[in-house]
């Protein structure tokens, strides 16, 4: 008579909903996580490639300066301080007064 007491049903039907569950995580973390950094990544990258001659940029380090020259293995910036070179992975993304607002002509206009 214990015996039949201590025993219990099988689940059923628990490892569909357990695997639907996963696959529905997975698709989630893919949508919110990877996919996002992955076209990040694809925009730097074209950014990286169409760098002209006397556009403003701003380092992954926080150097911000203008590009003097383009050469194979790096690009030249020319900042207040003097002239520097990169690496073209080092560039970030481009410093434009739609994106970094002059803050003085701001507070002028108040």
């Amino acid at each position: 008579m214990k015996m039949t007491i201590l025993q219990a049903a099988p689940p059923q039907d628990g490892g569909m909903t357990m695997l639907l569950m996963m696959v529905a995580m997975f698709a989630g973390f893919y949508f919110l996580m990877i996919r996002p950094q992955m076209k990040r990544q694809k925009q730097e990258k074209k950014f990286q490639q169409d760098l002209k001659i006397g556009q403003r940029v701003v380092t992954t380090s926080g150097l911000h300066g203008r590009v003097a020259q383009i050469q194979d293995d790096g690009v030249v910036i020319e900042t207040l301080s003097g002239k520097l070179k990169f690496e073209h992975a080092a560039i970030s993304r481009e410093f434009t007064q739609n994106r970094f607002p002059d803050t003085t002509e701001s507070k002028e206009t108040k």
